[in-house]
């Protein structure tokens, strides 16, 4: 599929913003996103963004997927996390042996793909695969999937021998309902139980590989897009949504903020007021800083692969403290409009509250970790070996 196919995407996505803005507080209150509004991401074409052409998919460039997920996150955070997160899945089982791939969307090329990477479980060597077990938690949009991805370690002989990503159908594993927090509310990430079920080899993806850019599915799905490092596409895929975050605070603080007249100090139209507009500017440049310097990054990254080119270890390190780095403008413009929106803007249901708590809840996942991504890229500009999975 052209590039024309991406472009065609987000129009549609565009299109789409009303409706999820619409149902963000319903997204809220059912602590999980409502189906129809997971269809109306499946008919836009979202999911199949980053997945092969192969399959169906429109393999597009990695700016056009971040692009979509801004779009979707700044009409409601939930669903916009939801959609970076299960939309990222396609690019990593294509990583995969093409057997696994082929057990995936070998019938049905619109299934959906969650995850859990932290190593919450355990895996057992064994002839022909693993033995796997392990409770893992925050697997967002669980609900509207009937895969999942799971992190742990294996172990042969009572030591452990790898890291790896494990990939298994809804038939063996269970999904049990903890969700009920103050930020992200809507993205029913939900447990993973599984209870010593048999994956395959070939549906087992070691870490090392992963790292090294250097993966069993690259046979079938040779393109620029999967050629990118692990550690540059997932932890972008979290920030991402935060800038749309953001955005959309931003937009509701500036129309809010348009309307509103200040008791206090005689009804003085907040519009008018000089030191609100000072804030919006600031927000307004620390939103753009951010998306700025992650789509570079990635494109750049990306350019590098279509030219068929060896991935600059540098810009690998610069991606990831720009991506720490744009999660924390993110929440510092939010921060700065939230402090500003006045009494009203906290009562429920108001798009700028829940803005607020979503970005926040976003800001605990473990991809922005901000200071271990900075010694990282300082170890690198010394010169000295980086020992890190997750560059």
């Amino acid at each position: 599929m052209s590039e024309l196919a991406a472009d065609a995407v987000i129009t549609a996505i565009r299109d789409l913003l009303p409706v999820l803005r619409d149902r963000a507080q319903e997204t809220e209150d059912a602590r999980r996103v409502p189906a129809e509004s997971v269809k109306a991401l499946q008919e836009t074409g979202f999911f199949k963004l980053l997945q092969p052409k192969s399959y169906g998919g429109v393999e597009a460039d990695p700016v056009s997927f971040y692009t979509a997920v801004k779009l979707i996150a700044s009409a409601c955070g939930s669903t916009g996390w939801v959609a970076s997160i299960l939309g990222v899945h396609p690019w990593h089982v294509a990583l995969f042996d093409a057997q696994a791939q082929q057990d995936v969307w070998g019938e049905d090329t619109d299934v959906r793909i969650s995850s859990s990477y932290a190593p919450m479980g355990k895996a057992t060597v064994v002839d022909g695969g693993y033995r796997l077990s392990g409770r893992w938690s925050f697997s967002s949009g669980c609900d509207h999937c009937s895969w999942v991805l799971l992190g742990g370690p294996a172990f042969a002989d009572g030591k452990p021998v790898d890291f790896c990503t494990y990939l298994l159908p809804i038939a063996d594993y269970s999904i049990v309902d903890v969700w009920d927090t103050v930020g992200l509310r809507g993205t029913g990430s939900n447990d993973i139980v599984v209870d010593d079920v048999f994956v395959p080899q070939h549906r087992a993806l070691s870490f090392m590989a992963t790292s090294k850019c250097r993966t069993p599915g690259q046979e079938v799905n040779p393109g620029p897009l999967y050629k990118l490092p692990y550690g540059s596409v997932h932890p972008s895929t979290i920030t991402a949504p935060i800038i749309g975050m953001a955005q959309g605070a931003y937009d509701a603080h500036v129309e809010h903020q348009g309307k509103r007249v200040r008791a206090a100090y005689a009804g003085e139209q907040s519009k008018e007021d000089p030191f609100a507009k000072v804030r919006i500017a600031e927000a307004a440049s620390e939103i753009d800083a951010a998306w700025l310097q992650l789509t570079h990054n990635i494109d750049e990254l990306y350019q590098h692969a279509c030219r068929g080119e060896k991935l600059p270890f540098s810009t690998r390190l610069r991606v990831r403290r720009d991506q720490v780095r744009g999660t924390e403008r993110a929440i510092s413009a939010i921060d700065r409009l939230f402090e500003n929106s006045g009494g009203r803007a906290i009562q429920r249901g108001t798009p700028i509250q829940r803005f607020w708590r979503d970005a926040h809840a976003g800001r605990v996942h473990a991809a922005n970790d901000a200071e271990r991504a900075y010694v990282m890229f300082g170890t690198g500009a010394f010169g000295l070996p980086v020992e890190n999975a997750m560059v």
